[in-house]
């Protein structure tokens, strides 16, 4: 999708759909160069229409022998109350609403009150990633025509960068949407890390894939311990990305690689919606995907690691059983009280590898807990950490990205809850504040020199129904939130 400037007033656009985003204190002062577009009925047809500009107000406007032929109105309430995700979800209405023509979409939204590169950025992401569908399972796949072309009108910023920054994020966020939608029996371990192997075939990225052999010389036994009750091998992939010149900050984004989960012998019943249990890999799909986007825009004096534990969970006469124990890689003990706490053990071995390459910084993303979409629903992840500079980081680099986020406590008493008679600790605490204790039990195997956040993704990496810019199905949630962060300037990359 090519994105590009206009300075052409709403008179003298030319296109194929102009969308308009109001606020309730401009329709008037907008009315005359619409009622020249759209003949001089506008007005009557508006208050016929009852748009005033409010908030939720949408009119569309179908002009046979005009040009545009199709207007689309956007209420955006009161300027006091605008925000950007408002110009976000301006953006994939606007697309929504041009599904079917191949032609120009032209956009003009109240722009002034935001960083004009920042909205620009927001608007065009929302108008491509809205027009995402993934039809690669379909027999007769029957595409949409979308436009081949955005017009941001009244924008002035540098849009070759611009665009490619969309187009390398959006890139990125789909592959992930890709991974995450994909079913089981065409996603396994091997593919995710094929995938990886694609996007280090394409870039100066190296890669590395640890078999069960390497796994079990470097002493991964909660890893393995997972991955025991699958046909399918165990793969850990380590993709990493080193810029030329200097290195100011070493980053590594670890993500949960569960292709499937099935509970293990802990079996997921009921509401448990075992069926979309392939999306317990949307750790890994954000990781892969924020690598997808960084191996384009190539950013400088970061050094970043890409790292997935990735297998199945699943059940047959090899598989772990719920009260064994089993030793971690920096050698301590975990009793395994519930077989379906398994991301964590996954982790807590990818977790390990990572501490050993000496980083800055760590994130880990996982579709954790279900206690965490108990507490913040399926539109915000947790996010914790004892780093206060870290979290202020992520956050700002989530609100940037439209992506929602919020941090949790994480209470040391809490770790009463992992005791065991047996071990150095179990895998699950108590039912009460189960997302806080699957964080601590993270924090084990963490180094305390190393600035460490877990973000909890359970929620947003999967709609139900379309939610603004998310079609139903996979989001590709973290994929913003992470290439802002490990692109954000070097001033801000200060970690305690």
């Amino acid at each position: 999708m090519q994105i590009s400037l206009t300075p052409a007033s709403l008179e003298s656009w030319s296109g194929d759909v102009l969308a308009l985003g109001l606020l309730e204190s401009d329709l008037k002062e907008n009315i005359p160069a619409l009622e020249k577009l759209c003949g001089n009925s506008l007005e009557k047809s508006l208050q016929q229409k009852t748009f005033t500009g409010k908030e939720g107000d949408l009119a569309i406007f179908q002009l046979l022998d005009g040009n545009p032929y199709k207007i689309v109105l956007i209420g955006l309430g009161i300027p006091e109350e605008l925000e950007l995700n408002d110009l976000r979800r301006a953006g994939a209405i606007a697309a929504k609403e041009s599904q079917g023509i191949k032609g120009t979409l032209g956009i003009a939204l109240p722009w002034n009150p935001f960083n004009s590169t920042a909205a620009a950025q927001a608007v065009s992401e929302a108008i491509r990633l809205s027009l995402y569908k993934d039809i690669r399972f379909l027999s007769e796949p029957k595409p949409k025509d979308i436009p081949s072309k955005v017009e941001l009108i009244g924008v002035t910023e540098n849009i070759q960068q611009l665009s490619k920054n969309v187009n390398s994020i959006c890139d990125g966020v789909e592959f992930a949407r890709e991974l995450v939608d994909a079913p089981p029996n065409e996603l396994t371990p091997s593919i995710l890390a094929k995938k990886a192997e694609i996007i280090a075939e394409s870039s100066s990225m190296t890669l590395t894939i640890l078999d069960k052999k390497k796994c079990l010389e470097k002493g991964m036994g909660a890893y393995l311990a997972v991955s025991q009750g699958s046909d399918l091998e165990p793969k850990f992939i380590h993709l990493k990305y080193k810029p030329k010149g200097t290195i100011k900050r070493r980053i590594a984004l670890v993500g949960k690689g569960l292709t499937f989960d099935s509970g293990g012998y802990n079996l997921k019943v009921g509401a448990a919606q075992i069926e979309l249990m392939k999306f317990d890999m949307g750790g890994s799909a954000a990781v892969l995907g924020t690598a997808n986007a960084i191996s384009k825009i190539c950013p400088p004096n970061v050094e970043i690691h890409f790292i997935i534990a990735s297998c199945e969970n699943m059940v047959n006469g090899s598989a772990v059983h719920p009260g064994d124990i089993v030793k971690a890689s920096n050698g301590k003990t975990i009793e395994i009280n519930n077989t379906d706490a398994e991301g964590r053990l996954t982790l807590a071995d990818a977790l390990v590898y990572a501490c050993k390459l000496n980083p800055d910084e760590i994130i880990d993303l996982a579709t954790l807990t279900g206690a965490c979409v108990i507490a913040l629903g399926d539109e915000i992840a947790g996010l914790w950490t004892e780093s206060d500079a870290l979290a202020e980081s992520i956050k700002n680099a989530a609100n940037a990205a439209g992506e929602g986020i919020w941090r949790m406590p994480l209470y040391n008493s809490y770790k009463d809850g992992l005791k065991s008679l047996l071990a150095d600790l179990k895998n699950t605490g108590p039912r009460a504040g189960g997302s806080i204790t699957a964080a601590l039990f993270l924090k084990e195997f963490v180094e305390p020199d190393i600035a460490w956040a877990h973000i909890d993704i359970a929620g947003p990496v999967w709609a139900e129904k379309d939610r603004d810019i998310n079609p139903a199905g996979a989001t590709g949630y973290g994929v913003r939130t992470l290439v802002n962060l490990v692109c954000r300037s070097d001033s801000d990359s200060q970690t305690n």
